[in-house]
């Protein structure tokens, strides 16, 4: 199993979130819920806004379909970042957004392997086919397909590449892509299938190598965000700049297509 160690990327982000919620902040800031593949993008865009307006928020980051039911039992957030289009879309059916919301980024996933690792790094899953047919993958990591994005995109590339059934003993399922990250550089794995905008960012990247895995192994990561119905100006505002070329240039930066640059 993965060490229980929590790497300093991973538990700056969990410090973070506590602050968040302090009932001072509570008074002060929009609640941004984000899923965990954003989590510098997201960061270096709050930071972007709040040089220009002078405006705090508030980012929590989490697996998309966990976000999507603590929505529905009407946790405090003001917009939703989702990883997957269909929590939001779902969401608007269930009348808890302003609207339908709008396609923000296009997410891809990476292979990565931490550094000592027996695992060749590769795009087209190579080096992970013969580490497993040599017996050389003891762990390999993903997101848990049953309610993070990254994990089923993960999955479905790994069936197109025919290794599914082969990996699927080995795996070790983190509760979001962040946490799959963590435990795929950690050292107590092979490696592992996380999100490219994680695998791209300094603090992981140093730790490993990786390689993007072809866009049409897997269907399209189409990530979406909403206004939730309490959302406050504030929050409005936020979400108009997350519109900006400032915002998608930063979104781009970090390893996104951008709606109209896919396929």
């Amino acid at each position: 199993m993965p060490r229980t160690g929590v790497m300093p990327w991973i538990r700056r982000a969990a410090a973070a979130a506590a602050l968040a919620f302090s009932a001072h902040a509570a008074a002060e800031a929009p609640v941004v819920a984000a899923a965990s593949d954003l989590k510098f993008a997201a960061e270096d865009i709050a930071a972007a806004y709040r040089g220009e307006t002078g405006k705090a928020l508030r980012l929590v980051f989490g697996s998309s379909g966990n976000f999507y039911q603590q929505i529905r039992q009407a946790a405090p957030f003001e917009i939703f970042l989702s990883a997957d289009e269909d929590y939001v879309l779902r969401l608007a059916e269930e009348g808890l957004t302003a609207d339908r919301g709008t396609l923000y980024a296009i997410g891809r996933i990476a292979l990565i392997a931490p550094h000592g690792s027996r695992l060749a790094v590769d795009g087209r899953l190579e080096g992970l086919r013969a580490a497993l047919a040599a017996g050389r993958i003891a762990r390999f990591a993903i997101a848990n397909p049953e309610h993070a994005p990254y994990g089923r995109r993960a999955q479905e590339a790994l069936a197109h590449a025919g290794l599914w059934d082969a990996i699927r003993p080995k795996l070790v399922f983190g509760e979001n892509v962040s946490q799959a990250a963590q435990y795929a550089t950690s050292g107590s794995t092979e490696g592992g299938i996380v999100a490219y905008s994680l695998a791209l960012a300094p603090p992981v990247a140093r730790l490993g190598a990786h390689a993007l895995i072809p866009e049409d192994w897997h269907r399209p990561l189409r990530q979406r965000m909403v206004l939730l119905k309490n959302a406050s100006g504030d929050a409005r505002r936020f979400y108009g700049y997350l519109q900006t070329p400032a915002a998608r240039r930063i979104f781009k930066r970090h390893g996104f297509l951008l709606p109209g640059e896919e396929g």
